[in-house]
């Protein structure tokens, strides 16, 4: 717990159970707060190293902050702007909102309301700030590049997991499920593998509840092609970075995305990627001169298939394309990049 007396800037996380709006909290407060920015997290389900208030320190928001005309109360969701606007607006505390919003769809009408009321808008990506109807500021994520790394020894890096060094390795990594495309990576490598006997293919991530049953068709449906000593599935991992690193290969298949941080993640280890264009994929993945990987439309299996087999086949645009996205995400995606982005943003609001 940390003296609200010495916060600026609070970041409530009113959701219980682990999201994507979780993570980017978990993620970048550690950062914001090397960074010098005052700022603490409010609500359950948070690591305990995190700075923190407690619900009952609000009481001093109606106090300013040293040197400071507000503090800033920075929403994610509509259950966290809804409270904001009542300290605001009902009870006069001295606090101004910002609100960011990674949704790619029309807002309910609910929503609208409440982003109107907003002080400042974030939007993750250009496809989010088209869909919002006030002015905002487009902030994409970044990822920590010094978590997200090449290896200094590929074949080691496959070892270690137990792969096969002397294979080249394509990987699809995320939740098992339809919307996440895994069916259409999959059914890429039945297709892919059997010509190229040097590649296997790696999916990574967990199958939940109702999704059970469609990771068990895909397995299934790779052992009937002959193929499960090459098509693996090895399930989540806490240690994804070092899976990145055995990668020669990445594939992005989702069908929806709010943002997707992956590619990011992929291109930050040197690997290039091969993604769908929902999210901000087309953000992020650089294609043309400085290629870092191939944007092709979503639920596109033959698209997928020719992507891939475009840098399966061309070991030296696989290379370059592996190196070519490990520097666009050190100039570009470093996630203290955006957390000085944000850090502006809370500026303008306290001055």
């Amino acid at each position: 717990m940390v003296d609200i007396r010495d916060v600026e800037v609070i970041a409530p996380n009113f959701k219980r159970r682990l999201s994507g709006v979780t993570s980017t909290i978990i993620q970048l407060v550690p950062v914001q707060h090397a960074l010098g920015q005052k700022i603490a997290v409010l609500g359950p389900g948070l690591p305990r190293s995190l700075p923190s208030v407690r619900f009952r320190d609000l009481i001093q928001l109606w106090t300013k902050p040293k040197g400071r005309p507000c503090r800033v109360w920075h929403a994610r969701r509509n259950v966290e702007m809804l409270p904001a606007i009542l300290l605001r607006d009902l009870l006069r505390m001295k606090i101004r909102i910002v609100f960011t919003s990674a949704s790619q769809r029309r807002h309910s009408g609910w929503s609208k309301f409440l982003i109107r009321r907003m002080d400042a808008v974030i939007a993750t990506s250009g496809k989010t700030a088209a869909y919002l109807e006030v002015p905002n500021t487009v902030i994409l994520h970044g990822i920590d590049t010094k978590r997200f790394q090449p290896p200094t020894d590929k074949a080691e890096a496959k070892t270690v997991l137990g792969l096969d060094p002397s294979m080249k390795v394509v990987g699809c990594f995320g939740r098992v499920r339809r919307q996440k495309g895994t069916d259409l990576f999959v059914d890429s490598m039945i297709s892919l593998l059997p010509d190229r006997p040097d590649w296997c293919a790696v999916v990574a991530g967990r199958a939940t509840g109702p999704h059970r049953g469609f990771e068990a068709e895909l397995k299934e449906r790779v052992a009937k092609s002959g193929l499960a000593d090459r098509i693996l599935f090895v399930g989540e991992h806490t240690n994804i970075p070092d899976w990145y690193r055995a990668l020669d290969l990445f594939v992005a298949p989702q069908r929806w995305e709010g943002f997707g941080l992956t590619p990011l993640e992929a291109m930050a280890t040197g690997v290039p990627v091969v993604a769908t264009d929902v999210g901000a994929f087309s953000e992020l993945v650089a294609e043309g001169e400085a290629e870092t990987g191939l944007v092709i439309a979503a639920d596109d299996l033959k698209a997928m298939i020719d992507a891939t087999a475009a840098f399966m086949d061309d070991p030296s645009r696989l290379a370059a394309a592996g190196a070519n996205g490990l520097a666009r995400t050190w100039n570009g995606f470093a996630i203290e990049a955006e957390a000085r982005a944000i850090g502006a943003v809370y500026e303008s609001l306290m001055r």
